[in-house]
């Protein structure tokens, strides 16, 4: 007779967390590619990120946020020192409303990029990529009265995106989501709790993003997933995301830039001016941190821009250099996100270009492979204003059906 005992797992304390999805989730991932964001366990993709991709674009799919830092800011002092941390002015955002944020170091490098989100007269979520409760915590310094609540665990959240998103919710019973605003805020009974639905998103696209405590997000899912059935709904995961974020123009950390606390290369981080997000820096607020850096840099100029880059040719220019002449001699900058957009039928990217170049020509050195062999080739680059992707159901209230 063999007798069966129960061990603890080795290094069982090191596992990555499950988000409160991952008992659907894994069953919808027959790859198993998962990587790993904030602790959790967190899907690359599910069954191939091109066909995610056109998902995003052409029906609607599920993206996991559970593992994005939430941190809950209450007390008399909560906008005073929200005010104080990021760059934006604070005082501005009205009560069920969200906002885009940056925040940086006296020096004005930037620390992290995220949402407030304004739940009651001084009670906010602040949400971002990466653990920042520490700064948050030093930031309270000198207040009376407000307190920071690290509530990443403790929230269960899915990004909803694409163009059948908004008749999805109404499918679902969300009656009057069609009326929310971008960067609007709306709440819903749902079984014994709330759901929190915001018009926020990181594709470019028409989307939603779900707020839920974490017990009811199974919930969530099969309530969500019933009501999207005939509306083409699917997750998507990384690599879906980061195709269409770049389509949109939007920045990623650890591709357009580097947090300022966990940089050690001098200049190896960036400021708001340098990302391009000068419009986020509103001097009229008398302090807040990194002011007098930024307020010099904008008299100087940005040492380089990040820039959206239509390039010749349908080679991806990842990991390119960028020139002044097409002969490469002079270096100017550099690409940090590229890739073949389907939906723009165009080479893209973002890049870092010294600003004082960027009115004159500009060359990428591409280098690409072909059946084992390596090759390269230079091809002219283009500077855009908008976004490459920003179709007007993105900002249309309502959307309309699609």
């Amino acid at each position: 007779m063999i007798v069966m005992t129960s061990k603890p797992l080795k290094f069982a304390d090191e596992q990555l967390k499950r988000s409160p999805f991952y008992e659907r989730q894994v069953e919808l991932n027959p790859r198993d590619a998962w990587s790993a964001w904030n602790g959790y366990k967190h899907a690359n993709f599910y069954y191939d990120e091109q066909y995610e991709y056109f998902c995003i674009r052409n029906l609607c799919g599920t993206y996991d946020i559970t593992a994005m830092q939430k941190y809950i800011v209450t007390g008399d002092d909560a906008e005073s020192m929200l005010d104080r941390l990021v760059t934006r002015d604070m005082t501005k955002l009205r009560e069920n409303r969200v906002t885009y944020v940056v925040w940086c170091t006296d020096a004005g490098r930037v620390i992290d990029d995220g949402t407030v989100f304004k739940l009651g007269p001084q009670k906010y979520m602040l949400t971002c990529g990466s653990p920042c409760i520490a700064w948050l915590r030093k930031a309270c310094f000198g207040y009376n009265d407000v307190h920071v609540e690290d509530a990443s665990d403790n929230i269960a959240a899915l990004a909803f995106q694409g163009p059948t998103s908004c008749e999805t919710l109404k499918e679902m019973g969300l009656s009057g989501i069609e009326t929310l605003k971008p960067f609007g805020i709306m709440t819903f009974p749902f079984k014994d709790t709330e759901l929190m639905v915001s018009r926020t998103g990181f594709t470019g696209d028409l989307g939603y993003e779900l707020w839920v405590d974490a017990a009811h997000g199974l919930d969530l899912w099969d309530d969500l997933y019933a009501a999207g059935e005939n509306y083409g709904i699917q997750p998507f995961g990384e690599g879906a995301l980061n195709m269409a974020r770049l389509e949109a123009g939007f920045i990623m950390p650890y591709m357009e830039f580097n947090e300022a606390l966990k940089t050690v290369h001098f200049e190896h981080d960036q400021t708001p001016f340098e990302l391009d997000l000068g419009w986020l820096v509103d001097f009229k607020k008398p302090r807040f941190n990194g002011r007098a850096a930024l307020l010099a840099e904008k008299k100087r100029g940005p040492k380089y821009t990040l820039c959206k880059l239509d390039i010749e040719g349908n080679k991806p220019a990842e990991e390119s250099e960028i020139y002044s002449d097409k002969g490469c001699t002079k270096k100017i900058g550099y690409v940090t996100s590229a890739m073949w957009s389907p939906v723009v039928k165009a080479s893209i990217a973002l890049a870092m270009i010294e600003t004082k170049h960027m009115d004159g020509e500009l060359f990428a050195e591409i280098y690409y492979s072909k059946e084992l062999r390596s090759y390269s080739k230079v091809a002219k680059c283009t500077i855009k204003k908008k976004p490459f992707w920003a179709p007007a159901r993105a900002k249309a209230t309502p959307p309309g059906p699609y």
